[in-house]
């Protein structure tokens, strides 16, 4: 599968926005099941329906998965990314625990076999509890387990822009990331305000097994329309994953910017 970014603004970018909508193309995000508090050990489940009401069960693989399960707060905040295992009749399914309250949003990334694009539906749970809402703020940088990850560039709001994410440990370059799903890293931008789900993918060639590259990862990424994106970007080193987690606003300006057809073009996936 190719991966590349998704947006919309109005005459200004060819695919719309992904991740508004529990269906498209006729393909359904049936309920999900999870556990309704913090702190309660049980499982996340769902089904993936297609145009014929029917469970779906034949995926085309994308980054070594046939679906990418991305989980994250109403705030940007508890980002998870994540694979769930698909039985026999269609049910994916993993054990599952809400570290903290609030409403999620979770986001399917398939390419069921025969349809025309890639397609991320997505659906809303409640967990019950204490609601502690953060407010991000624009930032650049993050440490995550002893590494420290910068990001350079911007976000053009109707436009292509680069981006390019730094690894450093200890003041020095890591030079050591590992393949991970296909890729040496992978990135996931939310618009603030509705979380319309953006897919970036890393510029260049798909790594070899055993290959290891760094410090830096680019990416190329339209923003579709002015605001805030909340970015979470998936590494792996020493067979490890990490993510880092950055917020941007958009620069430039964009005269005719609308979510009209979401249903439309796919993204590239995970």
């Amino acid at each position: 599968m190719n991966h590349e970014a998704t947006g919309t603004g109005g005459n200004h970018s060819a695919h719309p926005v992904q991740g508004v909508t529990v269906e498209q193309g006729g393909y359904v995000l049936q309920q999900v099941s999870a556990p309704s508090a913090t702190g309660e050990q049980g499982e996340l489940s769902f089904t993936i329906t297609g145009p014929d009401g029917a469970p779906v069960t034949d995926f085309e693989t994308g980054h070594d998965k046939d679906l990418h399960l991305i989980v994250v707060r109403s705030d940007g905040s508890n980002y998870r990314h994540v694979h769930p295992v698909m039985d026999q009749a269609g049910r994916w399914s993993l054990p599952w625990q809400w570290d903290a309250a609030g409403t999620y949003r979770l986001y399917a990334d398939i390419a069921p076999a025969g349809a025309d694009s890639n397609i991320t539906l997505t659906r809303t749970v409640d967990v019950a509890g204490t609601f502690n809402p953060a407010a991000p703020k624009v930032s650049i940088t993050d440490e995550v387990n002893g590494f420290e990850v910068s990001l350079e560039g911007g976000l053009s709001a109707g436009a292509a822009s680069a981006l390019a994410i730094n690894v450093t440990r200890d003041g020095q370059p890591v030079t050591t990331l590992e393949p991970y799903l296909g890729a040496y890293g992978h990135l996931v931008a939310l618009r603030a305000g509705d979380l319309a789900y953006l897919h970036v993918h890393p510029e260049g060639a798909e790594p070899a097994e055993g290959e290891v590259s760094g410090p830096a990862v680019g990416f190329a990424a339209t923003a579709p329309t002015l605001g805030r994106y909340y970015l979470y970007f998936d590494f792996q080193v020493d067979g490890k994953v990490h993510t880092a987690r950055f917020v941007l606003d958009t620069t430039g300006s964009i005269h005719t910017a609308t979510d009209a057809g979401t249903a439309g073009d796919g993204h590239g996936g995970h």
